[in-house]
């Protein structure tokens, strides 16, 4: 069978390439929008599936959609900022807090699927007006949910995670690759 991600997300190729070569990248074009009284769980869960279901084309395919948000200390849902002020505003509110990355997985393959939802909780140093405004300008994160990159400049505004770090870059590598192996009897070859 064939492997599929259905994502254009450079982070997430580069993640799935960690584990195996032989993957195809179909970018997804699904309705992005879901019902208001979804938790923060079920919205992750909801648009990854939508997004694996976009791509679907044949029965000898594994199709892999993905989503990652990020829930503010307040409760606000955090997808990608619509520009570098809304950039600036979603990193003041995560300053000095512990926040949730939620990614939703969803795995479909034939007439089976699993998706689930993977929630890693970031605690984020107190972070200094000029820092987020030199982050914001230098790295332009209005590709990225909650407005940052672990993996760049900004990891040095973490203090820790609880949880998985794949998941906050935006593929949970270790879930993932136990529901391949586990539900699809699909194990990741290196």
């Amino acid at each position: 069978m064939k492997l599929v991600l259905a994502s254009k997300s450079p982070r997430r190729r580069e993640l799935l390439s960690l584990c195996t070569s032989d993957f195809e990248i179909r970018v997804s074009d699904a309705d992005e929008r879901y019902e208001s009284i979804l938790t923060p769980c079920e919205i992750a869960k909801h648009i990854a599936t939508q997004k694996a279901l976009a791509v679907s084309k044949s029965e000898d395919e594994i199709i892999i959609g993905c989503d990652t948000i990020v829930v503010s200390p307040d409760g606000e849902i955090m997808g990608k900022p619509r520009d570098s002020a809304d950039a600036v505003r979603m990193l003041e509110k995560l300053s000095g807090s512990a926040h949730e990355v939620i990614s939703g997985v969803c795995v479909l393959a034939n007439d089976k699927m699993h998706a689930e939802s993977i929630v890693t909780t970031v605690y984020m140093r107190e972070l200094d007006p000029k820092e987020i405004n030199a982050y914001v300008t230098r790295f332009n994160p209005t590709d990225k949910a909650g407005a940052y990159g672990i993996q760049e400049m900004a990891g040095a505004f973490v203090k820790g995670i609880d949880g998985d770090f794949f998941n906050v870059v935006g593929l949970p590598l270790c879930r993932l690759s136990e529901i391949l192996r586990d539900e699809f009897d699909f194990p990741i070859t290196y």
